[in-house]
């Protein structure tokens, strides 16, 4: 499925507040004396007792270290750690599960392609292509190579609505043709929401001859992930942004390219053999888990993926869709704030970034943090995103399954007293009342 062209399903019955009694951190009272809301989904989500409860049942009942030991518990450990990689293949729907490998998170992930695919494949006078909208995750490692074999990055631009102008991305693949290696860009945007329509995309740099990296970290979370019908080379998510623990995240990579590429970190288990003179890699998925892996961070991973799966994720999509469309409907009546991204919700995931016209988005944090609202301010790791929108810093609010009507209500009456109490126009008025 590519999240282009997701119809949203009718609504159906689907209540966040069932859902929040699964999340302890949710239950808590803000300093306020609030309910806390949280609204920094994007950034990261909180874990559910089901995710909670396979860690801690890993760590009293059968851990161990995994594939070395021949005793019980390793044994227990492995199959449990194994599992969770067929977990994450049905969830992705890769043809096999060694085209799975676990990595530190999306930012270790994507450096490992940059660092073994990239300095293998890429050299003086060659493109690497990105969006205008990308995460630094996506943009420091390519400048990296940049650095190491004199390729060049180039940015795909955006229209005044927050999307990548299709016909500027046209030209950039005429100007520059095969000297693209590789396309690598998000499938959400994390600031704008915006959902990228990634099968068209990979398509067109099939056409083109060029590899294709998928970021999909905030896809994953919230919409299904289909790698046989998108058919990228690379995608890849982190854990702790679905439900899952932090320090886990997973590399998907096509069989024959993950086969042809060199390991990255060496030690133990990604080894074969060891001699004096050198050494022989492992098979898939082996060759790139050097070290003692992430065994509970990938069990938790698990546990999360069923989790969701569970839910399903197209009532998930659909009910941040509602909460989306209801935000963008009150922020209309705030004078002074301006939405950044598609103004269309059914365009965008569950994401609302926004400024407030003579207020700091730091100032607009810290009031919604005194109402119990958590929301995210600052550059939000885009920086030459927000320099082509004219802005320093944004303020983020992110919506998830356990996320209310009535949260989205308090965020917006927070932002009409933000701009009440701090934005020139909103004093001067407020005085002639």
């Amino acid at each position: 499925m590519d999240p282009s062209t997701i119809t949203t399903p009718p609504a159906t019955s689907f209540d966040p507040q069932s859902l929040r009694a699964d999340f302890p951190i949710l239950l808590q009272k803000a300093a306020s004396g609030e309910p806390l809301a949280y609204l920094d989904n994007a950034a990261s989500t909180q874990r559910p007792r089901q995710v909670i409860d396979a860690i801690s049942d890993c760590y009293q009942r059968y851990y161990a270290n995994v594939h070395r030991g021949i005793h019980t518990l390793s044994e227990s450990s492995t199959d449990r750690y194994e599992q969770a990689r067929r977990s994450v293949s049905v969830f992705l729907n890769a043809a096999s599960s060694d085209e799975v490998l676990f990595a530190a998170g999306t930012t270790a992930a994507i450096n490992t392609v940059a660092r073994t695919w990239g300095d293998q494949n890429v050299g003086r006078g060659d493109v690497i292509l990105l969006t205008m909208m990308e995460h630094h995750a996506n943009i420091v490692p390519w400048h990296q190579l940049a650095e190491r074999v004199g390729c060049e990055v180039v940015f795909a631009p955006l229209n005044d609505n927050g999307q990548v102008d299709q016909q500027q991305l046209d030209a950039l693949w005429q100007q520059h043709g095969s000297r693209i290696k590789l396309f690598a860009f998000t499938a959400v945007s994390n600031v704008l929401g915006t959902i990228n329509p990634v099968q068209q995309w990979v398509r067109q740099a099939q056409q083109h001859g060029a590899r294709t990296l998928v970021d999909a970290a905030q896809t994953a979370p919230h919409m299904a992930i289909d790698v046989q019908a998108w058919q990228p080379d690379f995608l890849v998510f982190s854990g702790h942004k679905l439900c899952g623990p932090t320090g886990i995240g997973v590399l998907y990579g096509r069989r024959e390219l993950l086969e042809s590429m060199p390991p990255f970190l060496g030690g133990g288990a990604m080894i074969q053999s060891v001699t004096t003179e050198g050494f022989a890699p492992a098979e898939l998925p082996d060759k790139f888990e050097a070290g003692t892996p992430p065994i509970t961070e990938a069990i938790g991973l698990g546990a999360a993926i069923d989790y969701l799966t569970d839910i399903g994720l197209e009532r998930i999509h659909r009910h941040e869709v509602n909460l989306t469309q209801h935000a963008h409907a009150l922020l209309a009546d705030v004078p002074g704030v301006r939405l950044i991204g598609p103004q269309d919700p059914a365009d965008k995931s569950g994401i609302v970034s926004f400024a407030i016209e003579g207020v700091h988005a730091h100032d607009i944090a810290q009031w919604m943090d005194t109402r119990g609202i958590a929301v995210r301010a600052g550059h939000h790791c885009a920086m030459p995103l927000h320099k082509s929108l004219g802005l320093s810093s944004s303020t983020r609010a992110s919506f998830y399954l356990y996320n209310t009507m009535d949260e989205v209500e308090r965020f917006v009456e927070a932002v009409r007293e933000v701009r009440a109490k701090f934005a020139p126009q909103g004093r001067r008025r407020r005085r002639r009342s």
